[in-house]
């Protein structure tokens, strides 16, 4: 297991920002709760009232921090501020389709971004109360459904063979075919949303490729859980994947999130190959 060296991140940070992503669960269970209207973005991706919402809630409870926050719904809304060298990266409601056809895989997710990379993040699941956390001290599972962490317990991944992989259920892509073939993955899991890395993280499955796009919101959260639980997640060029661009409209390259680094960069040089 390679591990990544975390910067140190303050125990009580991560607990305000836990805080926050309960209190943005409540929020979203309201709307899950009665029928859901969905809008489409300028992108064509759908939003309700619950994204907006939740992402008021989490502005709020992080406004004390005094630490900016790069939101998924203030970006789209044209509000983006100054971020500088530490600032957190807010997706209120990650996995908006699945939200929609109420399968139960969306997330709240917040990370603490240093440097341009994830030191701190919570991923949190609305609809079981399925959460993760990571940073300096480790990563780790709790549930939250009841507006507490209870069974609290610590994760980490397994690099255990032969491999499983973790594919989207609303973005898939027909090189995913290709590369399980090359890699011998003896099976596939589909699941919405940054559960993804969640699921690699406490070993699950051992390897996420990523062939389609995403924003920065979308996955700096889950990178944090996952490299606090020594996995690492690597573009195609074999370097760990970083924060801050906004001259790209903060938008990510393709990527593998793996359960090491020595699998991660193998994977990803097996998706240059694929894609030409």
């Amino acid at each position: 297991m390679e591990a990544l060296t975390q910067a140190p991140t303050d125990a009580a940070l991560t607990t305000q920002v836990l805080e926050a992503a309960i209190a943005a669960a409540r929020v979203i269970l309201d709307v899950y709760a009665r029928p859901i209207a969905a809008v489409s973005k300028s992108d064509g991706s759908p939003v309700t009232e619950a994204d907006a919402a939740a992402e008021a809630v989490i502005l709020d409870h992080l406004a004390s921090t005094g630490i900016p926050v790069l939101g998924e719904e203030s970006v789209a809304a044209g509000i983006v501020p100054v971020l500088g060298e530490r600032y957190f990266v807010v997706d209120p409601l990650d996995g908006t389709k699945e939200f929609i056809k109420r399968n139960g895989e969306f997330t709240v997710n917040i990370a603490l971004v240093e440097h341009g990379v994830p030191v701190m993040g919570v991923v949190l699941a609305p609809a079981t109360g399925e959460t993760f956390i990571g940073d300096a001290s480790g990563a780790w599972a709790c549930n939250t459904a009841s507006g507490i962490a209870d069974e609290k317990r610590s994760i980490s991944v397994a690099s255990v063979t032969p491999l499983r992989i973790v594919a989207s259920r609303s973005h898939g892509h027909a090189a995913l075919a290709t590369l399980c073939e090359t890699l011998e993955v003896e099976e596939d899991v589909s699941v919405g949303s940054s559960l993804k890395f969640c699921l690699l993280a406490r070993g699950d499955a051992q390897l996420y490729p990523r062939f389609t796009p995403t924003s920065e919101w979308d996955t700096a959260a889950g990178q944090a859980v996952l490299e606090a639980a020594g996995g690492a997640v690597v573009t195609l060029d074999g370097q760990r994947m970083t924060y801050g661009k906004r001259d790209l409209a903060f938008l990510n390259p393709y990527f593998v999130a793996a359960a090491s680094g020595e699998l991660a960069r193998r994977a990803a040089a097996e998706m240059s190959k694929i894609l030409g």
